[in-house]
């Protein structure tokens, strides 16, 4: 066995897996697995730097996840940190890679968007060829600063990252003067539609979207519109995971987070805290992928860039 940690920063969370893979069959098993929202992305979209404050939060979170990873014996190289959307833009970004270095002993990587939907794709898709989902499967990871489009089967095809992410259309479009709208207007609606959809446009240039015959969505906002759809009363990831949700199911979702305040959605069971600003807008960004695509169904998966991750953190550490 492999054990590796694999810990992946975005503009909303940072999360942390604990496995071990076994290199005869490929599997990953999970020693351990959280998950804290930071808000690393906070204003990033407005001043282009990371603010001070959400430094702090991330870096106060590193610092419990690397109790947890001395607690299961994990060394610095079989330990990979990946930050995505949020550290690409930063101006500030050398700040964020010295306090991870200093808290985990880690040097973070940046990655590219190519790189994330790589990741992204190895973890959403490594089991389905098990299952009875056909490919080609188009990967959708909704992340708080972009969203990542993968298309493949038994590697990536084709893939784009654009800034259509649920905290960033959030701060564009469902603020006035830095407050959050408690209920979205019909016009705060269709300019994070249109923003979609220019995106769209731009993905359409690179992915053939139109050949995909499996849509699966990745991440927090399409996993707690998994845990609605299935009126969980507590989050359950092993019911969560490949639950697939009609597009008449998640237009009701999208129009029932869109109407609702603030708190009808904090007393949604699955619902984190750090979720209840942004799930409205990435649902609605879901929404718009699906109707502009023309896809039936999504496909709701647990496993994500973070499997991914860990699986590249055990094939390229030392044996």
């Amino acid at each position: 066995m492999s054990r590796v940690a694999a810990i992946d920063c975005g503009t909303n969370s940072i999360r942390l897996l604990v496995a071990d893979l076994d290199p005869q069959t490929g599997a990953l098993t999970d020693l351990d697995r959280r998950m804290e929202i930071v808000r690393l992305g906070q204003g990033v979209d407005r001043t282009g730097r990371l603010a001070p404050e959400a430094l702090e939060r991330t870096f106060a979170a590193c610092r419990r996840y690397a109790d947890v990873i001395a607690e299961f014996g994990v060394p610095p190289e079989r330990t990979r940190f990946v930050a995505t959307s949020a550290s690409r833009d930063a101006e500030n970004r050398d700040e964020f890679v010295r306090g991870v270095l200093d808290i985990l002993g880690v040097e973070p990587e940046v990655i590219t968007g190519g790189q994330e939907a790589d990741f992204s794709f190895t973890g959403a898709t490594k089991e389905l060829a098990e299952g009875t989902f056909a490919p080609p499967y188009l990967v959708v990871d909704i992340g708080g600063g972009s969203t990542e489009f993968v298309l493949g089967a038994e590697r990536v095809e084709a893939a784009r990252s654009v800034d259509i992410g649920c905290v960033r259309l959030m701060e564009r479009h469902f603020t006035v003067d830095g407050v959050l709208t408690e209920t979205p207007a019909r016009a705060q609606v269709e300019a994070v539609r249109a923003d979609v959809d220019a995106a769209l446009d731009e993905v359409a240039r690179t992915v053939p979207l139109e050949r995909a015959r499996t849509l699966v969505g990745l991440a927090g906002t399409v996993t707690t519109l998994g845990g609605i759809a299935l009126d969980l009363d507590a989050y359950d990831s092993s019911r969560i995971h490949h639950t697939r949700i009609p597009l008449p199911g998640v237009r009701e979702l999208t129009d029932r987070l869109l109407t609702a305040t603030h708190d009808e959605r904090a007393a949604i069971p699955v619902m984190h805290p750090g979720r209840v600003d942004v799930i409205n807008a990435g649902a609605l960004v879901l929404l718009t992928i699906m109707e502009r695509i023309g896809a039936e169904e999504v496909v709701v998966s647990e496993h994500d860039i973070l499997d991914g991750i860990a699986f590249h953190a055990a094939s390229e550490s030392p044996s």
